[in-house]
Parts: C-alpha cells; sequence; structure tokens
C-alpha cells in the first residue's frame, strides 16, 4: 500500500474554484433570461395580431361564401370579437383576445366591419398595444376588404 507523499496533490476542485464557477453560471443567466423573456412577450403578442387579422379574414371568406353579409363587432373592453350575419341578433362565431392587449379603433367607424358578398367592406384600422407600448396595426381596405397588419414604429 503506498500512501500520499507531503505535498503532492489529489484530483478535484476547490470549493473557491467550485463557487467562482457558479457564480458566472448565475451571472450569464441574469444577463440571459430577460431577453429571452422579452421574446416570449413579443411572440405572444404577434400571436394576437395574427388572430385578430385571421378572425377578420374568416369573416370576409364566409361573407364571401355564404352570399351574406358579415359584421364584425369589436369589443374592446371585453377583448371580443364578435361575428353575425349583417341584420342578425345571433353570434355565429367569437373569439377572446388575451386581457393584456388593449384593442383602439383608428377610424371613425368605430369598432364594427361589415364585408359584402363581393368581398368590399366598410374598412377599418385598429391598434392593438402590448402593455410595453408595442404596438401592431390591423387595417381592412374598404375597396377589396384585404387585411393587412405591421408593427407600428418599427
Amino acid at each position: 500500500m503506498r500512501g500520499i507523499r507531503v505535498g503532492q496533490r489529489e484530483g478535484g476542485f476547490t470549493l473557491v474554484e467550485l463557487i467562482l464557477v457558479l457564480f458566472i453560471i448565475a451571472l450569464v443567466a441574469g444577463l440571459v433570461l430577460p431577453a429571452v423573456g422579452r421574446g416570449v412577450e413579443t411572440l405572444q403578442l404577434r400571436a394576437e395580431v395574427s388572430a385578430f387579422s385571421a378572425f377578420l379574414r374568416y369573416a370576409r371568406e364566409q361573407a364571401i361564401t355564404k352570399r351574406e353579409a358579415q359584421e364584425v363587432t369589436i369589443k374592446p373592453e371585453a377583448h371580443l370579437l364578435i361575428l353575425r350575419t349583417a341584420g342578425s341578433d345571433s353570434a355565429s362565431k367569437s373569439r377572446k383576445l388575451s386581457p393584456r392587449i388593449a384593442i383602439s379603433a383608428d377610424t371613425p367607424s368605430g369598432n364594427s366591419i361589415t364585408f359584402s358578398p363581393r368581398g368590399v367592406s366598410t374598412g377599418a384600422s385598429f391598434r392593438l398595444t402590448a402593455p410595453d407600448g408595442r404596438a401592431y396595426s390591423v387595417r381592412v381596405d374598404p375597396l377589396t376588404g384585404r387585411v393587412t397588419n405591421a408593427r407600428i414604429g418599427a
């Protein structure tokens, strides 16, 4: 059996080395995690804008397919989109949006859009804003009924 000689070290790490590595990992995580959080919020906002736009496109498609005017009512306080046949009181479809997103109408037509069977619409423009101030514009062209969205201030 051989003994350990004086001055000879065994393999391994010292406590100071381990603490230093853990400190560096914590520092890097502290810098990276906020950026990841902002990325998730951006994705959530874009998903809400896409859902809002898709609902309006669906309404246009239904007007053309059914050959009946379709009306979309936006209730910003309730974060709700409601689709109904024009002149009807019953909703054929509705969509709830995230309560974190503020919705406002940028056009005098207010919070209602009507799509005709020919595909044209009354036209409208809406602003969807996240809590941190990032905003998107969703626009419905009155002549074509085409729905587009774009980031504001990008």
